[in-house]
């Protein structure tokens, strides 16, 4: 009797699956989306971060309070999903507190500003640590650009073209967490712009720690080799893609220049969001913010004057050390009378090595929360008069992927956000329709034979 030659089944080796969560700002989500692409080509897989994992990878922020607490709900979350699950902390919030991070029950890896864009090479032991290692250098030494830009995961991509701040806010942590201010070149910039074109999207939203400081440092030097209007410019003539939003912009940057450039351009869109964290003049001189009140009345007016359906947004922080009443009120008022869209509202709270830190005079949180109800409850008003505002207008919405409780939603150029009952054909699609009501959840309808 012959033998028989039983074959042997080669048994495929599975790749790594990697989840990743990002907290924060959009620069956070672009450059998220680019580590992963990095961590795709080393063969692993990515998958969603409610899913079972080998790898977690949390982005974070340091611009809110409750970072940490966030950070500790997310690795409770991930290690119930996969108590053996390799957990790793990069972001602005891992470069200001490594040491504290890896103390955290669960985290296995802290990596700093420098390092967290050389993830794939710190993930080829992945055995769990007794407690979570640090790789992370001085913040002096962050002077490099890595190019970011998100695509796939958003009906619209992020594109970075700028990082880092000089400015020196009294209550900021940023620059000492992302380093000075330096820019992508331009070249890189415009072929970034041009690879999310090929893939599909109809939206670019420019990001950056303080974007209108856009040029310096683009090659290595403190001087400016591009300014802010020449790089809009140069993406208006020289990408197809259809709209381009530029995201928060310093008022004392936002030149009435850009701002008449917006207005004729036929790509970027009429949508401004312009940080003024006080209207009080004693509290911007003590932020340490480099303009006042008059210059942001200023460009607020000019926006409107060449573009009177735009959208405005503002940051507002409140209960910032020495704010009296008097101060609130001068905010409140100051605000009430310009035409602005929307508000976001933040809470002062005390980072540490801020200057504001040490001031006096702190103010009561239960004084800062009700000062902020105030201002959301502003915000709302604001909003809602905007939307009314639009109520009749033909408008452009960019329609978004997901399916949001039954309705399809998506923005105007001047970020109307609309919704209508769900329908796939919409996503990613950009339809002209009339503006007709505002519905109980506070969206904007439009006349459904309206669409095109």
């Amino acid at each position: 009797m012959e033998n028989l030659v039983v074959p042997t089944l080669k048994t495929e080796q599975v790749a790594p699956r990697v989840a990743f969560h990002t907290l924060g700002c959009k620069l956070n989500f672009s450059e998220t989306a680019t580590i992963t692409r990095k961590v795709e080509k080393e063969a692993y897989k990515r998958v969603a971060f409610e899913e079972f994992a080998e790898v977690y990878v949390i982005n974070t922020c340091s611009v809110t309070e409750n970072a940490d607490k966030r950070l500790k709900g997310l690795v409770k979350k991930v290690l119930k999903q996969n108590p053996n699950g390799f957990v790793v902390v990069i972001g602005c919030y891992a470069q200001l507190q490594p040491e504290a991070i890896a103390a955290l029950e669960g985290v296995d890896l802290v990596l700093g500003a420098a390092e967290k864009f050389k993830l794939n090479a710190y993930l080829q032991d992945l055995t769990k640590q007794p407690q979570g290692i640090v790789h992370s250098c001085e913040i002096e030494t962050v002077d490099f650009y890595e190019s970011s830009y998100s695509v796939n995961d958003r009906t619209r991509a992020f594109l970075k073209v700028q990082d880092g701040c000089d400015y020196k806010c009294t209550y900021c942590t940023i620059p000492r967490a992302r380093g000075v201010s330096r820019s992508d070149r331009l070249e890189n910039i415009i072929n970034n712009a041009n690879k999310i074109a090929k893939e599909g999207l109809n939206e670019i939203v420019l990001t950056g720690v303080n974007i209108g400081d856009y040029g310096k440092g683009e090659y290595g030097n403190k001087k400016h080799a591009h300014t802010f209007l020449e790089l809009i410019q140069a993406l208006d003539e020289g990408t197809p893609i259809n709209r381009i939003r530029i995201s928060s912009i310093e008022p004392n940057l936002l030149s009435e220049e850009i701002i008449s450039f917006v207005a004729k351009s036929q790509r970027f869109v009429p949508h401004f969001h312009i940080p003024l964290q006080s209207g009080s003049d004693k509290i911007l001189k003590s932020m340490k913010r480099r303009y006042l009140s008059p210059l942001y009345k200023q460009r607020i007016e000019w926006i409107k004057k060449t573009m009177p359906d735009a959208c405005i947004g503002a940051d507002v922080i409140v209960g910032y050390p020495g704010e009296t009443e008097a101060d609130f009120l001068e905010t409140y008022r100051f605000i009430s009378k310009l035409p602005l869209s929307y508000l976001h509202v933040f809470t002062y709270s005390e980072r540490p090595n801020t200057l504001a830190e040490q001031m006096e005079d702190p103010v009561p949180h239960q004084v800062r929360n009700q000062r902020s109800k105030m201002l959301r409850a502003l915000s709302v008003k604001k909003r809602r008069a905007f939307y009314e505002s639009q109520l009749g207008q033909t408008v452009e919405v960019l329609f978004e992927d997901d399916n949001k409780k039954g309705y399809s939603t998506g923005f105007s150029q001047n970020y109307v956000k609309v919704r209508t009952p769900w329908n796939p054909k919409l996503r990613n699609t950009i339809q002209k329709v009339q503006l007709d009501q505002i519905d109980e959840a506070g969206f904007v309808r439009f006349r459904s034979e309206t669409i095109v």
